[in-house]
């Protein structure tokens, strides 16, 4: 849901000569608001969609600003804009995902624990890891050293190394072991979904996060990443840079990645993204990320209150219907809407819709928009 040239939203409504939403803003660029429509040159900030994780979706970072404009000036074929993509992800379910570099200690624990694992990674550079515990700059310097060499393993090595581990895992698991050291469970998961790819060994690097309905990560540049199951609410910068290196068939570019990426180990629990209550409704919850391009609203009425009133913003929004029935009327539309679940609005800037709400159980909504 947005206005990227790869994937700009259709309008279903056939009263509007504009067929997408692209076309439309670049008729009306008033209603993107005066100060978003400056700062973006014309141009909607964010793009919003639903993802309904069933395999892993690929081990990545995304660009920062300068970075994305270089890759795209080199490789357009890969990077196919020249923006930065700061993304969040709010979970619908339980929500499984990789995100950010493990505490040291945790990464150590693994490279006793899973010989395999070692191998890749090997002596020399696990040793400097041991031995900069306490110094942040030289931890960084000797994390990258060791991700970068289990990355770059020859495919031979890593694949045997890979089928020793899985058969071990799976040995001890049928005889009733715990294999929570080697991370079992969610080994044997990305290996039958991902047979024979390095990006199974990421687990081991990376923070497992699991999120409930309602909580949130955000993933800013070069943060590594990987989505594991389950569904979401994602917002993101109006880009489609992505540099994977694991868990997908698609273009791998594994010394961008190993480059690019921020080595700051940091506790899983850091990686979850608070909301916070809206001061002046108390339906909202404001998901509210350090970068200007997007802010996320959700939206809940209960079923006590039948009409409700989305507050103008000074920003175009879109806003997506997960949960319940109402009818909206507004100045701007050219008659009322039905709302459902899975129902797509876009408001204009200083735009308010009034809802009438049908539904017996209260009414879910998401908002993006653009708070400057």
């Amino acid at each position: 849901m947005g206005a990227h040239p790869k994937g700009d939203a259709q309008i279903k409504d056939n009263r509007i000569a504009q067929t997408t939403l692209g076309q439309w803003i670049a008729h009306f660029p008033a209603c993107l608001g005066s100060k978003v429509k400056d700062t973006f040159h014309g141009q909607l900030p964010f793009l919003f969609k639903v993802l309904s994780v069933n395999t892993a979706l690929s081990i990545q970072a995304h660009p920062n600003r300068d970075l994305a404009a270089r890759l795209h000036a080199q490789f357009p074929e890969h990077y196919p804009d020249n923006n930065h993509k700061p993304e969040m992800a709010i979970a619908l379910t339980r929500f499984q995902g990789l995100c950010g570099f493990r505490p040291v200690d945790e990464i150590l624990g693994f490279l006793k624990a899973v010989p395999e694992f070692h191998a890749l990674v090997g002596n020399e550079a696990a040793e400097e890891l041991r031995c900069s515990v306490g110094d942040p700059v030289r931890t960084s310097q000797a994390l990258k050293k060791c991700f970068t060499r289990m990355m770059n393993c020859e495919k031979k090595v890593f694949v045997d190394q890979l089928n020793m581990l899985v058969k071990r895992v799976t040995e001890e698991g049928a005889v009733g072991k715990d294999t929570s050291s080697s991370n079992g469970d969610l080994l044997l998961c990305l290996h039958s979904q991902y047979p024979g790819d390095i990006g199974c060994f990421s687990i081991y690097f990376l923070n497992h996060l699991v999120l409930d309905p309602g909580q949130a990560m955000f993933l800013g540049a070069n943060e590594p990443h990987a989505y594991l199951y389950g569904d979401c609410i994602e917002c993101m910068a109006c880009s489609d840079n992505t540099v994977r290196a694991g868990l997908t068939p698609k273009y791998i570019d594994v010394n961008t990645l190993c480059d690019m990426l921020s080595y700051s180990p940091a506790p899983a629990a850091s990686k979850l993204f608070p909301c916070v209550q809206d001061a002046s409704d108390p339906c909202v919850s404001l998901y509210d990320p350090p970068v200007p391009d997007f802010t996320v609203m959700r939206i809940q009425v209960p079923a006590s209150v039948k009409q409700y009133t989305l507050a103008p913003v000074d920003s175009a929004s879109i806003l997506l219907v997960i949960e319940g029935d109402a009818t909206a009327a507004s100045a701007a539309a050219h008659s009322d809407v039905t709302l459902r679940r899975g129902t797509v609005l876009f408001v204009s800037a200083n735009e308010s819709v009034s809802l009438l709400i049908t539904s017996q159980t209260g009414l879910t909504m998401f908002r993006a928009c653009c708070l400057l």
